[in-house]
């Protein structure tokens, strides 16, 4: 399965950013199946979690960006997304996508986030 991110960018603090992910090769035709989240690594960091999107259209979020971040998908285009808003420079990182349980996939190169105080 190859993941490719997109749609990070320069934001000043307060914006918004929508990020995609797109996946294909061999998964499952079901692509709302498979367990799926956004995770992001700031410099010297480890990569976390910060969104999760579960069977069933159940969602979670790391406190540090509930109520502020969407994780949404989109069968038809094996595509995950994340809406952000009211970004912040502890938001800069390299978001990736990737699945959320089981083995993960191979990791995508990444969609980096700068957020400008």
């Amino acid at each position: 399965v190859r993941l490719v991110e997109s749609g990070g960018g320069l934001v000043q603090a307060g914006g918004s950013l929508r990020l995609s992910c797109k996946a294909s090769g061999s998964i499952l035709s079901d692509f709302r199946a498979v367990p799926m989240g956004w995770y992001r690594q700031a410099p010297e960091k480890e990569r976390e979690l910060v969104a999760g999107y579960t069977t069933g259209s159940s969602t979670d979020y790391a406190d540090s960006v509930k109520g502020r971040f969407t994780i949404s998908i989109d069968n038809t285009k094996r595509s995950v997304y994340l809406q952000m808003t009211n970004l912040t420079p502890e938001d800069t990182a390299v978001y990736y996508c990737n699945r959320i349980t089981g083995p993960r996939w191979d990791w995508g190169q990444g969609t980096q986030v700068t957020v400008s105080s």
